[in-house]
């Protein structure tokens, strides 16, 4: 794992200061092996969910938690390398303050969307559904 950390940070063989050995946040008492196994689980659950998502497209509540989860557990798998403060500070960085604002809203709108107005998507999906089904003269 040593080996892993110096090939991931960069190092010639001097043991320096890498993004899994951050002192910043003493919160989590993970070592580094078991902080990338926490990445790894947390981000192909993330990928389930999203994949798991596609599958119940037509249902739109189902879709919209299943994505929305899928999303936060792949964006916050990154939160067992570089810590939550870390995390924090790259993500509401100047340069990413728009969009991370702009992914927030979104995933936001997106829930009140499929939640709030159930009926209308499913009519929607319904009126697609009998136009697709029928003939053409």
């Amino acid at each position: 794992m040593r080996k892993l950390n110096q090939f991931i940070s960069g190092d010639d063989g001097e043991r320096g200061e890498s993004f899994l050995d951050d002192e910043s946040d003493d919160l989590c008492s993970l070592s580094p092996a078991q902080r990338m196994y926490a990445f790894a689980a947390c981000l192909v659950a993330g990928l389930a969910c999203t994949f798991l998502s596609l599958i119940v497209f037509v249902k739109p509540i189902k879709f919209a938690v299943l994505f929305t989860f899928g999303n936060v557990l792949a964006v916050g798998s990154t939160v067992f390398l570089i810590g939550v403060g870390k995390q924090l500070s790259v993500m509401f960085d100047s340069v990413r303050i728009y969009a991370t604002a702009i992914y927030i809203g979104f995933v936001v709108i997106s829930l009140i969307c499929a939640l709030w107005n159930r009926k209308s998507v499913q009519n929607i999906l319904e009126g697609i559904e009998n136009f697709s089904s029928r003939e053409n003269p």
